[in-house]
This record gives structure tokens, sequence and C-alpha cells, in this order.
């Protein structure tokens, strides 16, 4: 390098470092306010991340999330959303950013807050977590605006496409993990007005939340619109079914599925056998807990070591102590065929 042109490089270096160092300073200062309200400290604050996010985006970043999570705290929601959406607009979007000022939504029910943000983070972030999910529909909580949480959702829908039967869905288990069934039913019989069609996992999740509900009744009555509405239960709809009826003792209804699954050629595995002969076993129906342990054996499932134990218990306490040792001297002569502690965990569907 020609040595005038070499001086005249670090001469502009010398000049710029000090500017940049000054912007710096000042976006630090700027993060670390303890009460940032004032909408023209937000708008300096917007310039400088636009100053500095091409050279250094991480830090940038982090200095967004440090200060959006103070105007949160402040209670200033408003001023967060509109950084946010003019990074947005500029091109720069920070999704634990969204994240933060979501929760803080989502804390005062704010629920047309929460959808903005929400649709943001949709459509500029991709597939979202179940937390997020999660926080929307507490932003609910408080709403009985039926009309208008049927509009925001219709909003979701439409971005969604053509994965919004993906999102209704998880929608609507937010709703039911939320315990706000009445709104994830009501999102489930608007569906058709959204220009979506229902699948298994739709009716899955909407079986499990009447059924861990205690709503039985209307479990059955959902799966049987199931039917005739041309969908082929699995084997997540008869286990849905079968442990919800369980847990309130139906245990009629429990081998009415129990057989119908067998029918359909669903087969049943280790734990629905676990369910259904503990479930008999505590009501006194020691034969049909023992009908269940042998088909289980004849299907060429291995049985596990919890179901030999419970069945002994079961058989001892009614009385059967002979038939209990016989049990007892099978499984100690198989324990190391046996499934164990983590065979036994299934997967979350």
């Amino acid at each position: 390098m020609p040595l005038l042109l070499s001086q005249n490089y670090f001469t502009c270096i010398r000049l710029f470092c000090p500017i940049v160092s000054k912007i710096v300073g000042n976006y630090n200062s700027l993060a670390t306010q303890a009460a940032p309200d004032d909408e023209g400290m937000a708008d300096e604050f917007l310039n400088q991340i636009l100053a500095t996010y091409r050279n250094a985006p991480n830090s940038s970043k982090e200095r967004c999330n440090a200060y959006v999570h103070k105007l949160c705290k402040a209670g200033n929601l408003s001023t967060a959303i509109r950084l946010l959406q003019s990074l947005r607009d500029n091109n720069i979007f920070i999704p634990n950013a969204y994240n933060t000022l979501l929760a803080a939504a989502a804390e005062r029910n704010q629920i047309d807050l929460s959808f903005r943000i929400f649709k943001d983070l949709l459509v500029f972030h991709g597939p979202l977590t179940l937390t997020c999910y999660l926080k929307l529909a507490r932003s609910c909580a408080d709403t009985n605006d039926c009309t208008a949480l049927i509009r925001y959702v219709k909003q979701v829908s439409d971005l969604a496409f053509p994965n919004n039967m993906i999102v209704i869905n998880r929608i609507i288990f937010a709703f039911g993990e939320c315990r706000q069934i009445e709104k994830a039913l009501l999102v489930f019989n608007q569906i058709k007005g959204f220009g979506c069609k229902p699948n298994v996992i739709t009716y899955n999740t909407i079986l499990d939340i009447l059924g861990r509900a205690g709503r039985v009744d209307e479990m059955v009555l959902e799966f049987s619109s199931m039917k005739e509405a041309g969908f082929v239960p699995d084997f997540v709809t008869y286990n849905t079914l079968l442990n919800n009826l369980r847990r309130v003792g139906r245990l009629d209804m429990c081998l009415v599925f129990f057989r119908e699954m067998d029918d359909r050629g669903v087969e049943p595995d280790l734990l629905t056998y676990r369910e259904m002969i503990e479930a008999f076993g505590r009501s006194g129906n020691t034969g049909e807990a023992l009908r269940l342990f042998n088909d289980m054996k004849q299907r060429k499932i291995r049985p596990s070591i919890y179901i030999y134990r419970s069945l002994v218990d079961i058989l001892k306490k009614a009385g059967k102590v002979d038939l209990a040792m016989s049990i007892s001297q099978e499984m100690n002569s198989s324990t190391s065929d046996l499934f164990g502690s983590k065979d036994f965990k299934r997967k979350r569907r």
C-alpha cells in the first residue's frame, strides 16, 4: 500500500472509531434505563440499532432484548411493539424480544396485542413453540368476546395457509391446556368457517380435552361424530378414550372400545394393557384382569414387571393367594425378559 494511501486509511479509521464508540456508548445507556417510557428515547434507540446492526448483529439483538424487557417491566408495551415493528420494517426481526413482549401481553390479558405479536412471529419466524401458543391462550383468559376471538383466529389461519390446520390444532390444544374448554370447542366448531378441514389430530385433541375435563359423555358423542364424518380412529384415539373412561370408572365402555379397537385392527400396546388390567383389578373384576393379561401374552406383547407386580397385588387382595403365587413365580422366572422403567415410558403423542 502506498505510504500516502496508508496514512489516509489509518486516519479514517481513527476518525471513525470514536463515532462508533460513542454510538455504542449511548446505545448501552439507553438499554439500561430504569423506566424507558419516553417514545423519543425509543426512537433514538431505534436509530442507534439501525446504525450498528449490520456490523454487530448479535450484540444489537442482546441490547434490544434487554430494552424490550425493561419496556415490558415498565408496562410500556405499546412502545415495545412499535419499536419491534419498526425494526421489522427494516428487515430486522428479533424473535426473543417478540417472545418477551408476548409473555407480557399474556400476563396483562391483552388479547389484541397478543394476536398482533403472534401473527408477526408466525409470518417472520416460522413454526412456533408450544410456549408461544400457551401464551396466546393465556392472553384470552378474561375475554368473553367470542366474535373477536374467532376473527383473530381466522386471521391467524389465513396467514398460516397452507399449514393452517397445524396451527389451528395447536391453538385448540393450547386452550385445552389452559383449561379454557369452551374456547377450544368454539374454535373447533368454527373450523369450516376458517376454510379448513379437521383431521384425526383435531379430533384426538378435542377428545382428550373433553375427557380430561370429565365430560366423557360428550367425548363419546364426539367420537361418534368423528366416525360419521369419515375419519378412521387411530391408536391415539382409542387410548385417549380408554384412559379417560378408565379414570371415571366407566369400565363397561372401556371394554366396548377395546373390542372395537381390536376389530378395526388397531393394536393395543403395553401401556394400554397395563391401564386396563389395573382398572379391572382394582374394581374387583380379577377375571377380566387375568383375561387381558393372557390376551396380552398371546399377542406376543412382552409384559412389564409393573404389570406382574400389580396383578400379584390385585390377586392377593382378592384372596386368590395361590394364583398370586403362581403369577409371582412366573414373574421371577422371566425377570430378565421383562420390560423395566426405561422400556415402559411411552413418548408423548
